[in-house]
């Protein structure tokens, strides 16, 4: 998700203004509910991160198999489907989605992109058996008063060995909010190899603001 602070765009939208401020699942909860139904035309002509996340997944994907399952977890409205159903990827996956907010499934379920689409909290275990996809993407949860890093364990978890975890994550919390700490903790443990920690622009003409997030499970 965009930082509200870096562009006039983001300072007059009051919901973004107050993604930034949440305090936990219930304050998410009523925002995104309040939020589903102009998230879209809000947010798609600026926001450039769903599309360099589907694209990080094309890039590092063995393309062997005729159809990948994917997780898309904290989906909102389906911008990441959206992008995989406009890309080279398209009639080759099974998408599944994952969100805390039931308006922002509905909304996601609308586009019919999406095989299941079930609420989540992401800072609790994900209800999904180890080894069950092969990639999975999480793109505009990773950052302010969102979701933490322990939801790369679960991550890492529901992917299938030598699958790929691609998460977007606000580059101000990389480091503060633990989320390398938590990266190095994987790779050091021999869960995961890291592909890429590269900056990104999570805004269209940008290339700044996040850090694209690519494992590899071992």
């Amino acid at each position: 998700m965009p930082d509200p602070s870096t562009t006039s765009w983001g300072q007059s939208n009051q919901f973004l203004q107050r993604a930034y401020d949440l305090t936990g699942a219930a304050d998410a909860e009523q925002l995104y509910n309040e939020w589903a139904d102009s998230y879209d035309f809000d947010i798609v002509h600026e926001y450039a991160s769903p599309q360099r996340a589907v694209e990080a997944v094309i890039k590092n994907l063995d393309d062997n198999k005729p159809n990948f399952k994917i997780l898309d977890a904290g989906c909102g409205t389906g911008l990441v489907g959206d992008e995989f159903k406009k890309s080279s990827l398209n009639g080759k996956f099974t998408l599944d989605g994952l969100d805390l907010t039931p308006g922002m499934l509905a909304a996601a379920r609308k586009k019919n992109i999406y095989t299941d689409l079930e609420t989540a909290d992401l800072t609790k275990p994900i209800n999904r058996t180890d080894g069950s996809y092969d990639v999975v993407t999480c793109v505009g949860t990773l950052t302010k008063g969102h979701v933490g890093p322990a939801v790369l364990n679960e991550f890492v978890r529901v992917v299938a060995k030598g699958g790929l975890v691609v998460g977007t994550v606000h580059e101000d919390i990389w480091e503060s909010g633990g989320f390398k700490s938590v990266v190095e903790g994987l790779e050091k443990a021999g869960q995961a190899s890291v592909v890429s920690t590269d900056g990104f622009g999570i805004l269209k003409g940008e290339w700044s603001g996040g850090i694209m997030l690519v494992l590899r499970k071992k």
